[in-house]
């Protein structure tokens, strides 16, 4: 009976054990999976916050020149710019990629009030383009075609980071010179303090990491091109 209840008191003072105690396995892993989350995002902030520094401080090259220009669309803002740069003969030829298979090469220089002979000798209008890497490739193609070795490249300043890496990316025989299209709020507004302007930067900072990370494990997506089928339909 004294072994019996001697026993009993040994077990009730070992320590309790199991994945939960304080030495155990499962509550080692939450606390350094907790370390590397915190670390992770602390990061992923500081990644953000550079790159909004980066975007919102942009400038346009000086005296940009080059053989040929590249805009990407998604305004005409842009669009505007790229007609502009033409005309000062910063590059010989212009190519508007990623223009929407039911708008019209007239269309466009109505709207940018371009001149007939401007758009008849040196315009080119891309339809096959979708996305950010559909411009890359469909750039690209164009490049090559007519024998160019360095192009202007013309979008968002939010935009531009990620349009060079897929354009470099694709092409790296190529000299790409950004010359981004400056929005006037992201270069006086407090970002920050602006929903709207802080959604898009963080939008755009999350597009670049994937593309960023997509480049590093070799990840394939597509060419980002509509189909000819596709753009027979439409016309």
């Amino acid at each position: 009976m004294i072994r019996k209840k001697a026993s009993r008191e040994e077990l009730s003072l070992r320590p309790a054990g199991g994945v939960l105690s304080r030495h155990g396995r499962l509550r080692r892993f939450l606390h350094y999976a907790g370390l590397v989350l915190i670390f992770a995002s602390a990061l992923v902030l500081a990644g953000f916050l550079r790159f909004a520094d980066a975007v919102t401080t942009f400038t346009p090259p000086v005296d940009a020149k080059a053989d040929a220009i590249v805009v990407l669309t998604g305004g005409y803002q842009r669009i505007d710019q790229a007609i502009e740069l033409l005309r000062k003969g910063m590059g010989r030829r212009l190519l508007i990629s990623g223009v929407h298979p039911t708008t019209t090469p007239a269309q466009i220089r109505k709207v940018t009030q371009s001149s007939p002979d401007l758009f008849e000798c040196c315009v080119d209008v891309g339809y096959e383009a979708m996305d950010t890497i559909g411009n890359a490739n469909e750039t690209s193609r164009w490049i090559h075609d007519r024998g160019y070795s360095s192009v202007l490249v013309v979008t968002s300043n939010y935009h531009m980071p990620r349009s060079l890496m897929e354009l470099r990316r694709i092409d790296p025989s190529t000299t790409f010179i950004p010359y981004p299209v400056v929005i006037s709020d992201l270069k006086t507004t407090a970002w920050y303090a602006e929903p709207n302007l802080l959604r898009t930067l963080l939008s755009e900072y999350g597009k670049t990491l994937v593309a960023y990370a997509r480049g590093i494990i070799g990840w394939g997506v597509g060419e980002g091109l509509r189909s000819k089928s596709h753009l027979a339909k439409v016309e």
